[in-house]
């Protein structure tokens, strides 16, 4: 259904999530706007973007490299899969994945030959994984050609559980709030969150707390954070809306991803006035119109 009629898809996810109806004639908010973008916008750049893999090509280009994180081994067959040439430990992401089930941390230590087998059969599965976007109709998603990467482990700050995802939510190369998800449970499915304005005052009444999206401590503002809003703003230059994703460790910064369409457009976890605030700070005029 999200192939061939994505408008009546959307009307009827938004209709269920929010119990109200999807405004594309005059949207206002940052879900309308981002679900309006997915219909009638150019997604061309989207899909080399939102690529785990093609976008570390964007991110040297603009001259931020030394934010990426090592890269070990890119896969487009499961056949192609040599843990032998990697490090002790590393973590394996589909390029085309969500975060949730399309990634995992390997140790060597712990690659007996049937774990091994098992892993190889899981990269085949990931790399089998086409047009993931239809669901949400997420365009973008459809045209990436699925492959897998190894990359470097993040070390965890002293004290720490998880990473700290720095998600800054930048419209026409500005940021405007960052969002922080840490201390996420181990099977990835609930995350401690806070939004912070740019003087790092913190926003509760923003969030809608939930099993998922649990509220946050306040955590201090990261001493480099002016560095941080410059990376962002320069990764988020010429799109009408983008967020982008950053960690900060021992003040050292790397690029975590680039997003089109946060949670497809469907985010239930900010309130319907935040989401307005956010949907204000650009048009959908400001988005290229797709090409017929």
């Amino acid at each position: 259904m999200g192939n061939h009629f994505p408008e009546t898809l959307l009307k009827i996810r938004y209709r269920y999530v929010f119990k109200e109806s999807l405004n594309l004639k005059n949207p206002q908010t940052l879900n309308e706007k981002i679900l309006w973008a997915k219909l009638y916008s150019d997604t061309t750049r989207w899909t080399e973007l939102a690529d785990k893999r093609t976008v570390r090509d964007y991110v040297e280009k603009i001259g931020l490299g030394d934010t990426l994180v090592k890269l070990y081994a890119t896969w487009y067959k499961k056949e192609e899969v040599n843990f032998d040439v990697l490090p002790d430990t590393f973590i394996i992401k589909a390029n085309n994945g969500d975060g949730k089930g399309t990634n995992k941390i390997i140790r060597k230590a712990d690659l007996t030959p049937k774990k091994k087998a098992e892993y190889i059969e899981m990269i085949g599965e990931w790399l089998s994984r086409k047009n993931i976007g239809a669901l949400h109709a997420e365009p973008h998603y459809k045209n990436m050609k699925p492959c897998v990467i190894a990359e470097e482990v993040l070390p965890l700050e002293k004290g720490a559980t998880s990473l700290t995802d720095y998600k800054m939510w930048c419209f026409n190369g500005k940021c405007y709030y960052t969002w922080i998800c840490n201390d996420r449970s181990a099977g990835g499915n609930s995350a401690h969150v806070m939004t912070y304005d740019m003087d790092w005052n913190a926003h509760p009444e923003f969030s809608v707390f939930n099993s998922d999206y649990l509220r946050g401590d306040i955590i201090p503002k990261p001493k480099n954070f002016d560095k941080m809003v410059e990376i962002a703003e320069k990764l988020s230059k010429g799109f009408p809306e983008l967020r982008v994703d950053l960690y900060n460790i021992d003040g050292k910064i790397y690029f975590g991803e680039l997003t089109f369409t946060s949670q497809g457009g469907f985010m239930d976890f900010y309130t319907p006035e935040f989401n307005k605030l956010l949907g204000e700070k650009f048009s959908i005029k400001d988005f290229p119109l797709k090409k017929k």
